[in-house]
C-alpha cells in the first residue's frame, strides 16, 4: 500500500464516521492546532502516542566530512512517544 495522503485519510474517515469531507477535514485540523498548542504540556491522544517537549542536554559531536570534534549545543526538541497499544496493534 502506497503513503496515505491527508485527502485519503480526510475521505477515509468521512466514510467511516458519515461526515462530509469538510467537516472531517476542520476535525483534523483542530485536532492538529490544539496539539500543537499543546504540546509544551505533552498531548497525548490515547491509543497512538504523546507529543511531547524535551530539552536535550549541550554535547560533544563530529563533523563527518572533516572528522573534527565539534560542540552541539543545548536545545528543545518535540518528540512523539507512540503508546504501547499502538505498539502491539502493529508489531502484533
Amino acid at each position: 500500500m502506497a503513503k496515505m495522503t491527508k485527502s485519503a485519510t480526510i475521505s477515509h474517515l468521512a466514510a467511516k464516521t458519515g461526515l462530509s469531507k469538510k467537516a472531517a477535514n476542520q476535525f483534523v485540523e483542530e485536532l492538529v492546532n490544539l496539539a500543537y498548542k499543546e504540546a509544551k504540556n505533552a498531548f497525548t491522544i490515547p491509543g497512538l502516542g504523546k507529543i511531547v517537549l524535551v530539552n536535550r542536554a549541550a554535547r560533544m559531536g563530529r563533523n563527518p566530512a572533516t572528522g573534527a570534534t565539534i560542540q552541539i549545543p543545548a536545545k528543545r526538541v518535540v518528540k512523539f512517544r507512540v503508546a504501547k497499544q499502538a505498539k502491539v496493534a502493529i508489531l502484533g
